[in-house]
């Protein structure tokens, strides 16, 4: 990077012609090998995958230290920039996952490279200030103050992120994912989620998001909130996918080759239908289904969040 600082990187390469660059950003405590498995699909299709390290996580020299969203944000974009310079010709896209769709959804709004040509965001990381329950708020505050360097591990919370059992129970035996969080980790990551929430849908390239309608990470209240500003801007394309079935890890779900199935598509052709038939309007009864009964936050929708 621009600092010397180094990534872990990996690279899933077609057999054939590159048709298309897929820059993949990991959720949070996760690493690069989240898109091991997906990467494979891809390939098929043509597709290479580039997936790194973000800085605090993985392999990277700081595991478990927050590096800050702009730096983090730094870092997609001189990568970015790379690929464009190393694929001249070759159209890059943007794959976030939670935290990762949280720093794609900064980076889209900073000057970006000619060769990028859009970003899928995969349950994107946007339950930051602005939707967060009043007493989680104070209570994370408080804690990132005083106690900054406490961990804390997240059992008996009772939260699914995926009906893939197996592949949780590997994510429990490896060594690269972290397990035990410090508390101002979490706050950091706060914070870039309330700056992703704020963030100007006004997108410079046409965007896919997914969402899986059992995600228990990003509560429903906080993504319908945020998706009447997805659609409601009408600049642009932008594209949403509801899954029925879906959890929060949707790229490994156990239906996760219907997702990964409708971003091959995607990419290929932003204006075809999806495969699975899954995509949905701003007014659509599915969609109002989801949101209707999501509720409200216990936050007020206009406070600030401190970035």
């Amino acid at each position: 990077m621009s600092d010397g600082y180094s990534l872990p990187l990996s690279i899933s390469a077609p057999d054939g012609d590159v048709q298309a660059v897929l820059l993949a950003l990991h959720g949070f405590n996760d690493y690069r090998n989240a898109f091991h498995g997906p990467a494979r699909v891809f390939a098929q299709a043509g597709i290479m995958t580039v997936a790194y390290d973000q800085r605090g996580f993985g392999a990277t020299a700081q595991r478990g230290l927050w590096a800050g969203r702009q730096r983090m944000q730094q870092d997609a974009l001189t990568v970015a920039r790379l690929l464009c310079a190393r694929h001249p010709g070759v159209p890059l896209y943007l794959l976030g996952e939670s935290m990762g769709g949280a720093v794609v959804i900064e980076l889209l709004q900073q000057d970006l490279p000619d060769c990028v040509a859009g970003a899928v965001l995969v349950a994107p990381a946007i339950w930051g200030w602005q939707t967060m329950p009043w007493w989680q708020d104070l209570a994370l505050r408080a804690a990132a103050h005083l106690l900054p360097g406490t961990t804390v591990t997240g059992e008996g919370l009772h939260i699914t992120p995926s009906d893939n059992r197996e592949m949780l129970r590997a994510l429990g035996r490896d060594p690269l994912v972290i397990k035990a969080t410090r508390i101002d980790t979490i706050y950091g990551l706060t914070n870039l989620m309330d700056a992703a929430f704020l963030a100007n849908t006004h997108f410079p390239v046409p965007v896919l998001l997914l969402y899986g309608e059992h995600d228990e990470i990003i509560p429903p209240y906080a993504m319908c909130r945020y998706l009447q500003r997805f659609l409601g801007n009408r600049a642009g394309s932008r594209t949403l996918a509801l899954y029925p079935n879906g959890y929060h890890m949707l790229t490994r779900d156990l239906e996760a080759q219907v997702v990964l199935g409708d971003i091959v598509a995607w990419i290929q052709d932003r204006n075809a239908a999806l495969p699975s038939g899954d995509r949905v309007t701003g007014d659509s009864e599915r969609l109002a289904g989801l949101c209707a009964g999501a509720g409200e936050s216990a936050g007020p929708a206009e406070r600030g969040g401190e970035n």
